[in-house]
């Protein structure tokens, strides 16, 4: 399988922490694409905030950047489509700026089989996230993988719907702050979301909401759903309070393990962890058995945890792969 990265930033970056290990080694990365100069594009990746450093050699050579020996070509493209990517299986575009048909198709127009997005975009063929609604990716060229979130509350709405009926949900993301917030207070078209990100809780809306119902549309008169950044660095969360159709006969630790066991993107902790503890997990979300809870026969809080980078990456290697594999 042949995948082009286009776009090397918070996600391409971790893309490649991914692909870099040997659970990925049957993956060739004939490319790397970003505007940013090549020296920092690598310094970026051997230095990382939230993951630490590299834990392989990361060096650069003429129109590369070498890791672990293994030499990646790199560009400085703006339009892609005028490389050459014949053969590649999957262009992972990540650079965010995919959101009309004429960005979005110039993996396409290079000679890529097919475009993975790494979030929302209307000019996609489908929105498609595993463990909710892979089965109509058919053939679609142009696919988008959604957003964490959406990757967090789809799945998990899934399994409850599908187990125990839901009757209607309200759930709210608990989001760490992200490079669309100020560090300082600055103008910005929301008045919350102008406010300096590492020292307040801000409410803002969450574009899940919609792309929730876009992936589950019979869900579009039974959810709702809120969002509060908060001063953390990375990891998210996800509190939900559920009425359910049937009543609630079990535990509330059995009820979150068995929801993890209904799906290959929901894993479960039984332990008091906080968010730090939760960096690097690569399942969609993490239930929190401790912090969950049932009220009555029919109410269920749940609590869960999810990287929102990293488990983000891990869905579209994951997608890449389904994508890759079509006949």
């Amino acid at each position: 399988m042949q995948i082009f990265i286009n776009g090397f930033g918070r996600i391409g970056r971790t893309l490649m922490r991914q692909l870099m290990t040997d659970a990925h080694k049957d993956i060739e990365i004939v490319g790397i694409n970003d505007i940013a100069a090549l020296d920092m594009c690598a310094y970026l990746l051997r230095y990382d905030s939230v993951f630490g450093p590299f834990p392989q050699s990361v060096e650069m050579a003429e129109g590369a950047i070498v890791i672990a020996g293994r030499r990646i070509p790199f560009t400085s493209e703006r339009d892609i489509s005028r490389l050459n990517l014949s053969g590649v299986d999957v262009v992972l575009e990540c650079a965010g700026t995919a959101q009309t048909r004429d960005v979005a198709e110039r993996g396409l127009q290079a000679g890529a089989k097919a475009v993975l997005i790494s979030g929302p975009s209307a000019a996609a063929d489908k929105t498609v996230v595993l463990g909710a609604n892979e089965q109509i990716l058919g053939d679609a060229k142009i696919v988008s993988n959604a957003s964490c979130t959406t990757n967090a509350i789809a799945p998990l709405l899934q399994v409850l719907e599908g187990h125990w009926g839901v009757a209607r949900a309200h759930i709210t993301t608990i989001h760490c702050y992200t490079g669309s917030q100020p560090t300082v207070d600055a103008p910005a078209a929301s008045f919350a979301r102008s406010r300096a990100a590492g020292v307040s809780m801000v409410p803002t809306s969450t574009s899940a909401a919609q792309q929730i119902f876009g992936v589950l549309p019979a869900f579009s008169d039974r959810l709702s759903i809120a969002a509060v950044r908060v001063p953390v660095i990375s990891v998210s969360a996800v509190d939900a309070v559920v009425q359910l159709k049937t009543p609630l006969a079990d535990p509330v630790e059995t009820i979150a393990r068995a929801i993890a066991e209904r799906s290959d993107v929901i894993g479960v902790t039984d332990d008091p962890v906080v968010s730090t503890d939760m960096r690097g997990r690569p399942e969609s979300l993490i239930l929190a058995a401790l912090e969950s809870q049932i009220v009555g026969a029919n109410q269920i809080r749940l609590y869960g945890w999810y990287d929102n980078e990293w488990g983000f990456s891990a869905r579209m290697i994951d997608m890449a792969r389904l994508i890759a594999k079509r006949k």
